[in-house]
């Protein structure tokens, strides 16, 4: 389940009409699954706040297939198109298992990232509720006001830090 997972660079604000295009055009056989993982956050607009979904990697989207070479092929049909993260540009080459494993308990099976709830207590951040329960130590900055937490995790074979949401429901000296 794990080992069939790819990611695809595409043009950034494009990854949603990418996503769709592959739905329509590519061969269900060769294409399990594509996505866009996503993080749930609060936004402020209208002088309210709001719960949206918004890009966990931007300009990357995400394929699970057990037929990488008919997959390749038909995404020729797909325009814009970046590259296929591979190492030569042409063959295709599977995001780690232990990443895809991380990125399904994280985001679950709708690759969604929750929310999160903590507190800060002192200097130590202590997470209460949502995926990010366990991985404190992961976290390498917080911005309340934002109420977003940048975490580093393994990705691509590289640290790559992402947002997420986190709510800071109280401070503690």
């Amino acid at each position: 389940m794990y080992d069939n997972w790819y990611a695809v660079q595409v043009r950034t604000g494009q990854e949603e009409k990418i996503v769709e295009a592959c739905q329509l055009l590519v061969n269900q056989h060769a294409l399990e699954e594509c996505f866009i993982p996503k993080y749930k956050r609060m936004k402020k607009y209208k002088g309210k706040w709001h719960q949206i979904d918004a890009i966990l990697f931007t300009g990357y989207i995400f394929m699970i297939s057990d037929h990488i070479d008919e997959l390749f092929n038909e995404l020729k049909k797909i325009p814009d198109l970046t590259k296929i993260l591979g190492n030569d540009g042409k063959c295709i080459v599977p995001i780690r298992k232990e990443e895809a494993m991380f990125l399904t308990r994280f985001g679950g099976n709708s690759h969604i990232v929750d929310m999160s709830l903590g507190y800060i207590e002192g200097d130590i951040i202590k997470i209460t509720n949502g995926p990010l329960m366990g991985y404190e130590g992961q976290i390498v900055k917080i911005d309340r006001h934002k109420r977003i937490a940048y975490i580093d995790i393994s990705l691509f074979d590289q640290i790559t830090r992402v947002q997420v949401g986190l709510e800071i429901i109280s401070k503690r000296p």
